[in-house]
């Protein structure tokens, strides 16, 4: 899950914005892994966030801003239910019990997710920073290419090819899942998790972010805001 290190955008970013929208781009990532394939009740995968980066001095990426990269790039390792897309996928499905093909099912479409929510996380961050409206009808699939979603695009289109035959229904199926990306970032619980991973991201010093670091950040903004919520409720009854 990597972001791609040219923008596509017609107009110039300054390097903290940059920094900030590749940081919520990964964070949108690594949340969706976590906090989306838990909701669905599937299993645990690791991943971890790698800070790539010529000139690199120890600092975080804030710092680096003053400093000037030649290149930089954040990359989301791991966190895939499938780690491997078998080439024959579609002729085989015949010899796999019911069980399997479901299971296989809900795996390829949890990783879709999973890619989409990385750009579209980036999208909402740009448009809350640009006072913008954000809607699925203004930032559709194809706007991802302008919040760094090619590379994530390409796997996406690679993941239909290999699990559904039609193109029409691959279109559907994209559809349906892009929804599902789309309102798992407009859920407030989720949005808070992601702000809070990348303004980590932000400030981490480190190359590496492990995945138990990544998951306590995570976990601690949802007990926060449940903490809120509890409270609130308190003081209305």
């Amino acid at each position: 899950m990597k972001r791609n290190h040219q923008t596509d955008t017609s107009y110039v970013i300054n390097d903290q914005d940059l920094f900030k929208q590749i940081a919520f781009h990964e964070a949108g990532h690594a949340a969706a892994i976590y906090l989306c394939n838990k909701q669905k009740q599937l299993p645990p995968v690791h991943f971890q966030i790698i800070i790539k980066a010529s000139k690199r001095q120890k600092g975080s990426l804030l710092d680096a801003c003053r400093l000037g990269y030649e290149h930089f790039a954040a990359v989301v390792e791991g966190g895939r239910l499938i780690h491997s897309l078998p080439v024959a996928l579609i002729e085989s499905a015949h010899y796999f019990s019911d069980v399997e093909q479901d299971a296989y099912q809900t795996a390829f479409e949890a990783d879709v997710i999973n890619l989409l929510v990385g750009p579209l996380a980036e999208a909402k961050h740009v448009a809350l920073r640009d006072n913008e409206q954000f809607t699925a009808q203004l930032v559709n699939i194809n706007a991802l290419h302008y919040y760094g979603g090619t590379s994530d695009l390409e796997q996406v289109y690679e993941y239909l090819d290999i699990f559904i035959a039609t193109k029409s229904r691959q279109q559907e199926k994209l559809v349906e899942l892009f929804g599902k990306a789309f309102q798992f970032i407009s859920s407030p619980i989720y949005w808070q998790a992601i702000e809070r991973l990348a303004d980590y991201i932000l400030k981490n010093r480190e190359n590496i972010i492990s995945c138990e670091e990544s998951i306590a950040v995570m976990d601690q903004s949802g007990t926060r805001q449940k903490r809120q919520a509890i409270q609130a409720m308190s003081l209305v009854n």
